[in-house]
């Protein structure tokens, strides 16, 4: 009897201690659950910008609430994706976040998708804080679900030194299109030997920074109805891209750190893309007053086309589980209403927000001496506000490998017009 007892015991006792190991092994893993964990768990990508952030944030809001934990979960992107999509399809919510940080062009398929999942913030920022291209980035039929974050504001990095080796300067560079722009870089290139950009084939942001700055998108309004065939910005984008291809001005890359090796080693003059780019500019010393910053070039023969567009840029989403007052008002403390806050966003790291108040009160107003003491970030938060507001519907990246392979077509000699035609085709028949 005594051995039957002792051996039940044991049993009971080795069953206890699997139990705790399997849930250390999911926290040591970050899979375990955000309302389960002490404090509050954010999943993020990007140490150096977006996690960088929230630790600058978290020391702001501790400042009043002293007691206050956040648990910054690192994931790339693409996982972050990923790990949403497979959880919030099962109905689980288990190993979710409290906060996660989803790019502008990805969240509509969210909320459209999982609609019950995301807490509703409407009321709970002030809207007309923020840029009207943010909110409505972050918003689904006049709810608001997102805290707005970065901007994605475009600007033309340019080097300075290489521009006056071929005679020009900066102010040769305002208010001109792509096609003058490709003129000057074939001086440069002619001069310097330095081509003028570089691009990865197999990622289109530079034509979203081109149709975006015309008025338009791979969508109509709605964010539904494919918008390719008759897309005018799109076929300018399209003629921009092939002759920056043709007249051999555009380097190739084919990851990030390929991009950031062609900049940092100098091989390209220019880089036109979002102002969380700066850190990525600035970790070069050796070019420090070398470069500046101008508005990107417009697209030609398109009426109304800007020379202010976005590229990525991501705001804070509150998933529905446990805890979510504490993580919007987190949230809605420092990102959603302090302009002291942003004020150090910029001072620490360099990251501009959609927060009006912040550039009204002057916080970008700052002079960078690796820019030549040019306020970047002042002119960043101007071209924020001059951003064509366009809705990114949903399926922004599935339209953007269409048009990728439409685009190796159209270099490869093929009419404009009928591989447009093709490509609304396909994309009407692949996305319902």
């Amino acid at each position: 009897m005594k051995k039957r007892l002792l051996l039940l015991a044991s049993l009971i006792t080795i069953l206890f201690i699997a139990a705790c190991s399997s849930g250390d092994s999911d926290e040591a893993n970050g899979t375990s659950n955000g309302n389960e964990a002490d404090g509050i768990t954010v999943w993020a990508w990007d140490p150096k910008f977006n996690i960088k952030a929230l630790e600058i944030a978290e020391e702001a809001y501790k400042a009043e609430n002293p007691d206050f934990q956040l648990n910054v979960i690192e994931n790339a992107q693409d996982d972050i994706v990923q790990k949403l999509n497979t959880s919030l399809s099962s109905g689980t919510t288990k190993g979710l976040p409290n906060i996660v940080l989803i790019e502008d062009y990805r969240v509509k398929s969210f909320l459209e998708a999982y609609p019950d999942s995301f807490h509703e913030i409407t009321g709970s920022i002030e809207v007309s804080d923020f840029t009207p291209y943010k909110i409505a980035a972050t918003s689904i039929d006049d709810k608001n679900y997102g805290v707005p974050f970065d901007t994605g504001a475009t600007g033309l990095y340019v080097r300075t030194d290489y521009l006056e080796e071929a005679g020009y300067t900066t102010e040769d560079l305002q208010d001109i299109d792509w096609n003058e722009y490709i003129e000057i870089g074939k001086k440069v290139k002619e001069v310097t030997g330095k081509k003028l950009l570089t691009n990865d084939h197999n990622d289109f942001g530079i034509i979203r920074v081109l149709i975006q700055s015309g008025g338009s998108w791979y969508t109509e309004e709605d964010g539904v109805t494919i918008n390719i065939t008759d897309n005018e910005p799109l076929k300018a984008a399209f003629k921009v891209y092939k002759e920056l291809v043709d007249a051999d001005l555009m380097a190739v890359h084919s990851d990030w750190n390929q991009l950031l090796e062609a900049i940092n080693s100098g091989s390209v003059a220019s880089i036109p893309t979002g102002n969380w780019f700066t850190p990525s500019i600035k970790a070069e010393e050796s070019q420090s007053g070398n470069w500046a910053v101008v508005p990107i070039p417009s697209l030609p023969e398109v009426e109304g086309a800007t020379h202010a567009s976005n590229l990525g840029g991501s705001s804070w989403y509150v998933l529905n589980i446990d805890g979510k007052e504490e993580a919007v008002d987190f949230l809605t403390s420092t990102f959603g209403s302090n302009a002291a806050f942003y004020q150090d966003l910029v001072t620490e790291m360099g990251a501009v927000g959609t927060y009006i108040p912040a550039m009204e009160e002057g916080a970008y107003e700052i002079s960078d001496d690796y820019f030549g003491g040019q306020e970047i970030y002042n002119d960043f938060t101007k071209w924020s506000e001059e951003i064509p507001e366009v809705n990114y519907g949903l399926h922004t990246y599935a339209i953007d490998d269409i048009l990728i392979v439409a685009m190796q077509d159209y270099l490869n000699g093929g009419d404009l017009d009928k591989v447009l035609e093709s490509a609304q085709k396909q994309a009407e028949t692949q996305i319902k």
